[in-house]
């Protein structure tokens, strides 16, 4: 389990899709860790051209184009991280890594 790999959910808490896919924007040393949380940011078929929102698609395992709303961060069990989609490398963990900046309001 690594930083940017996306995981099918099965039956998220709050959300009326009965599956939805889902980052870890978690720290590795967290990830390795006895926690047994990751953070987690959703992945939605829809953006509102926001700078919190990071294109995903294909590349990373998807059907279709789609979007990380790092506005929307959530803490998931890691035993529920086991339908591995894909993941996203280079410039998307780099645009991820900008919209978690701007989500939360971090400087540099």
């Amino acid at each position: 389990m690594r930083r940017g790999e996306l995981y099918r959910v099965r039956d998220p808490r709050d959300d009326p899709k009965s599956g939805r896919v889902f980052v870890i924007v978690s720290r590795p040393e967290l990830l390795k860790a006895p926690f047994p949380y990751a953070i987690c940011a959703p992945v939605h078929s829809r953006a509102h051209g926001l700078d919190t929102q990071v294109a995903v698609g294909p590349a990373e395992g998807l059907k279709h184009d789609s979007w990380v709303h790092c506005d929307s961060l959530t803490s998931i069990r890691k035993r529920f991280l086991t339908d591995y989609i894909g993941r996203m490398r280079g410039p998307r963990i780099e645009a991820l890594n900008r919209g978690l900046v701007a989500a939360l309001e971090l400087s540099g």
